[in-house]
Parts: structure tokens; C-alpha cells; sequence
């Protein structure tokens, strides 16, 4: 469904971000990209999105082609026609609207048969309790839910993702991922996910890809990353049959051992 090939992105015309990307998301699949902060990750997303703009950012080099069409150089709202929507990691909501106001922007215009508000709540309950509520006073889990229903109401065929579960509490990141899964099942949609958080991204992945200073340096099937010795160690914490602490992890000095 989406092929990216030899992928370039400068910021500020000088700062290479990502350089010679490259990977397929299979129609019906949940793509993965894990890797540290700064990776490139968020990049790529904006890069299939066409949100690079707003940040000084341009496509240098390679293709993005969605469904056989190429993708460079079209606007947001020309990707997201062809039915590519974000979940982005920051400016989520309208914070001066309500919780439902932040729906019905979407819902009034979808034509007969699509999605509306109220499949929003079947996912999510606590959001129909909470919809008269001014999205600026939502928790992160709720914020982040929110973005999903509003992405459901754009009526994806690729759904991006970016850091599902940054900050939220560990009950919370299950409840969002359960439901992206069942979303997933209903709507028969393909998924391309950015996740520090390699477990929670390894867990539900069909593949995956690690990304390091711009460049994807290891990928293949779930079982094949969680198998690997590097990413055990790098990205799971976990070291032959011993776990790692947090602090074991961060203080590891880095051999790169990708292409042995």
C-alpha cells in the first residue's frame, strides 16, 4: 500500500534529518518504527503526511508512493483525500472547542454511511461521559483518544501514528492499544506506527523497523526484532536471560552490530 524509496529530509535547508529511507507497509498490516528520540521517526511520518512544511522541512531526495500514486510535493489535505491520516504527537486537539464540538468538525461533513461521533464513544465510554468538556482540560489519555476518534471520522485507509504512548500510564497505553487493534479488525485498516516505546510497538506489530540517526538499520517480522540481540539489549532492555534496569540500559555504550 505505501512505499517509501530512498527517502531524504533536510530542515533549514542544512540539517540532514533522514537519508536513504526506505520500506513497504503491506495493505492490512501494522507497520512499526521504533527507535530513540531523534531517530528520524517523526520525520518520516510528516514526511508521508505532508506536514513537513510547517517545520522548514523538505523532501530532498527519493519517493513516497501510496497505492501506486506519488505523494511528493502534495499538500495535507490532498494526502489525507487519498485517505493517509495522522495522529500527531503534539497539537492534538482544538482546546478552545469541546470534546464533542472537536468531533462534530468532522462528522457534519462525512456523507451518509461514514463514521460519526457516536461510534467514537463506542471505543471510547470516558469520552462520552466527558464530551461537553473543553478539550484544552482533557488528560493525556483522553487527548489522545480524542485524536483517534477524530482520525476514525477522516475514514483512513492508512492510519499514522505517531508515540501512541508517550507519557500515559501503562493501563492507559493497553486500553489505546486494544482499541486501535479493534479499530483495526473493524475498518480493515493498515497502520504505520512510531514508537520509543519498542515493547508496546513490538507487541502488536506484524513488522518493524529500527531506526537510528536517520536510517533504518535493521527490520523484518516482529518475531525476527524480538529475537535479535541488539534490539533484546538496545530497545528491550534485556540481555541474555537477564532483564535490565532503566539505568543498566542508559549507561550502555553502544556497539553497532546491525550489519554483523
Amino acid at each position: 500500500m505505501l512505499k517509501i524509496s530512498k527517502l531524504e529530509v533536510v530542515y533549514h535547508h542544512i540539517s540532514t534529518a533522514i537519508q536513504g529511507v526506505s520500506l513497504e507497509v503491506r495493505e492490512g498490516n501494522l507497520f512499526a518504527i521504533i527507535g530513540a528520540n531523534g531517530a528520524g521517526k517523526t520525520t518520516t511520518l510528516r514526511a508521508v503526511s505532508g506536514f513537513l512544511g510547517i517545520d522548514n522541512a523538505l523532501i530532498t531526495d527519493g519517493e513516497i508512493n501510496f497505492q501506486g500514486e506519488k505523494l511528493n510535493g502534495l499538500p495535507p489535505h490532498q494526502i489525507a483525500r487519498r485517505g493517509i491520516v495522522l495522529v500527531p504527537e503534539r497539537k492534538k486537539v482544538f482546546e478552545t472547542l469541546s470534546l464533542h464540538e472537536n468531533l462534530a468538525i468532522l462528522s457534519t461533513h462525512n456523507s451518509p454511511g461514514k463514521e460519526s461521533a457516536d461510534r467514537i464513544y463506542e471505543y471510547f465510554p470516558i469520552l462520552k461521559a466527558r464530551k461537553d468538556s473543553l478539550a484544552g482540560f482533557l488528560s493525556g489519555g483522553e487527548r489522545q483518544m480524542l485524536a483517534m476518534g477524530q482520525a476514525l471520522l477522516c475514514s483512513p485507509k492508512l492510519l499514522l501514528i505517531d508515540e501512541l504512548s508517550q507519557g500515559l500510564a501503562p493501563l492507559v497505553i493497553r486500553h489505546l492499544v486494544d482499541s486501535l487493534l479493534q479499530m483495526k479488525r473493524d475498518f480493515g485498516l493498515t497502520i504505520l506506527m512510531v514508537e520509543q516505546n519498542a515493547a508496546t510497538a513490538l507487541d502488536v506489530a506484524d513488522y518493524a523497523a529500527v531506526m537510528e540517526n536517520g536510517r533504518i538499520v535493521f527490520d523484518g517480522p516482529r518475531e525476527k526484532l524480538l529475537s535479535h540481540d541488539d534490539v533484546r539489549e538496545f530497545y528491550l532492555g534485556i540481555k541474555g536471560n537477564d532483564k535490565k534496569t532503566y539505568r543498566d540500559v542508559k549507561q550502555y555504550r553502544r556497539s553497532r552490530r546491525w550489519w554483523g
